[in-house]
């Protein structure tokens, strides 16, 4: 057995397991007459149904200069003082890159089939296009999917989460230089060379929205771009570069997409989308200027890029509002936006309070702006908390608001293929918390049996959801959180990064386990939704 080889207290955790399935019965089984009908049907979801669990390069790879890997944004954004909470970086992270093979035991001992992770571009790109393909990345890649396969679970890759070579910033400015959508492709032409003949999941960007309010709004995430009065940075436009920045994400992501089809798709049979952070955008009062602010919240926050995608055009709401601050899309940008995605990934964690700042009186607070369309949002109302508060100030737990985004999605996108491509709870460390404290973790199996709840209430309702994942396998690096917030699966301790799995892993194997159970039982079920 490696060394490395997480200890597994498997019947103490049962046990706990046990105790904690009589306490959260009324998740599953309810007085109400509709609810215990749905809780004896069989299982919902299609025996081609993914689960599967989420990380990304930065936060759990480490080996930041390892086998001819360049400096990444989060590498030199890291090594700046004052920008981690704890002053931490991801240079060892966990160590998933030398330990990618102990992690895909645990994957199997879960029995999930999908795994949804990243690809440092400067593993692979260490200069962009202006340098050499680092042949020792491609092959720890390779290695990996190979690993992974073995075992029966199908690799989810995602181009980029966050993190992309330094030497773009240098160069041109990254994401605010129409450059970066010729580095994009280059990068996206060579994973799909490389990789595609056995990768049949590609996602091309991870939260898009989420990259240009932390990167170019609030100047919180690199290359810390702000003005008054979002942030103090020494640079920035906080009332135009998120626009611009915006505007080369999803040329960038149809740029890649463009490759794919037109080069790969056809001989090696997989399918693309992108990933967009998703929000429930609750009115806080039944007026009609408020119910108007919550739909005008997901035109400046999640429309704001699959519109374009899928539409050809930014949202009318964005148009009315920020029309000439908008960057226009060439004909030649609406031919290539025109290839479209085959299914969009849905981040989704919390909800928020919304309330309209156009009619009404609003106080300085996030979404208020104009430019994030006059909607002040909110996770109180009369100082009552939408859902049960965490110790993150943004993560209330609200399931309801996992139904209400997919049925919205399923709506206004024609009901386009969903994966639920992450999902989870997170909570921040106190100094006084022992590792059994973490591994007992209640709330985290609290908050995903009522937001699978959630889910399978949106695929009755005919929603084309075809997969799930938990974020995150592991504890990591969680940005400028550092270490200070927890959201794995799997405690690591962070001196020794010894791997144990919490009540939340057992919980969740039981769960996979149970719908596999059903599914055998059941005439064979297959989704009735075309597959690609």
């Amino acid at each position: 057995m490696s060394k490395h080889t997480a200890a597994m207290n498997f019947p103490t955790v049962d046990t706990a397991l046990f105790l904690l399935m009589m306490l959260l019965s009324p998740l599953f089984i309810s007085c109400d007459q509709t609810t215990l009908k749905q809780s004896l049907d069989p299982s919902p979801f299609p025996s081609n149904f993914l689960f599967g669990t989420s990380t990304s390069s930065y936060q759990v790879e480490g080996a930041y200069v390892s086998e001819g890997k360049g400096l990444s944004n989060w590498d030199v954004f890291t090594h700046t003082p004052g920008n981690i909470d704890d002053g931490s970086s991801g240079d060892v992270a966990v160590d998933h890159y030398h330990r990618y093979l102990e992690d895909i035991d645990l994957m199997e001992s879960l029995g999930v089939n999908s795994y949804r992770f990243s690809i440092s571009w400067a593993r692979i790109l260490p200069k962009g296009r202006f340098g050499d393909v680092n042949s020792e990345g491609i092959n720890h890649y390779n290695k990996l999917i190979d690993a992974l396969l073995l075992k029966g679970i199908q690799p989810f890759v995602t181009l980029t989460q966050f993190d992309s070579p330094q030497e773009i910033e240098d160069k041109y400015g990254a994401w605010l230089s129409p450059e970066s959508q010729e580095d994009f492709g280059y990068f996206a032409d060579i994973c799909f060379k490389s990789f595609g003949d056995r990768v049949k999941y590609w996602f091309t960007i991870n939260e898009p929205n989420m990259q240009v309010t932390l990167s170019y709004r609030l100047g919180c995430h690199p290359p810390a771009h702000c003005s008054q009065p979002f942030g103090n940075c020494s640079q920035g436009n906080s009332e135009e570069e998120p626009f611009i920045a915006a505007h080369n994400l999803i040329l960038s992501h149809a740029t890649a997409v463009d490759i794919y089809r037109t080069k790969y798709q056809k001989d090696q049979g997989g399918s693309i989308g992108i990933i967009l952070n998703t929000l429930w955008f609750e009115p806080i009062s039944s007026s009609t200027a408020d119910k108007l602010a919550a739909e005008r919240a997901q035109s400046f926050y999640m429309n704001w890029f699959l519109d374009p995608i899928i539409y050809g055009k930014y949202p009318a709401e964005m148009m009315n509002i920020v029309g000439s601050t908008l960057p226009k899309f060439s004909s030649r940008d609406k031919e290539k936006l025109k290839q479209g995605l085959d299914f969009i990934g849905i981040n989704h964690y919390t909800s928020t309070y919304v309330q309209d700042c156009i009619f009404s009186a609003c106080k300085p607070g996030p979404g208020a702006s104009k430019t994030e369309g006059f909607c002040l949002q909110n996770s109180q109302k009369h100082g009552v908390p939408l859902g049960e508060p965490t110790t993150l100030f943004w993560l209330n737990v609200y399931p309801q608001g996992m139904w209400k985004i997919i049925k919205y999605i399923k709506e206004r996108y024609k009901n386009t293929p969903m994966f639920i491509t992450e999902n989870g709870y997170g909570e921040i460390c106190m100094p006084n918390s022992s590792t059994e404290d973490l591994l007992n973790d209640v709330k985290r199996v609290e908050y995903m049996a009522s937001y699978l709840d959630a889910l399978i209430t949106a695929v009755r309702d005919g929603a084309d959801v075809r997969g799930y994942f938990v974020w995150s396998l592991l504890d990591s690096f969680e940005w400028t959180y550092g270490y200070t917030a927890r959201f794995g699966l799997h405690h690591v301790d962070f001196a020794t990064l010894k791997r144990t799995p919490k009540l939340s892993a057992t919980w969740y194997k039981h769960f996979i386990a149970k719908h596999k159970l059903i599914k055998s039982q059941s005439p064979k079920h297959t989704s009735k939704h075309p597959q690609f």
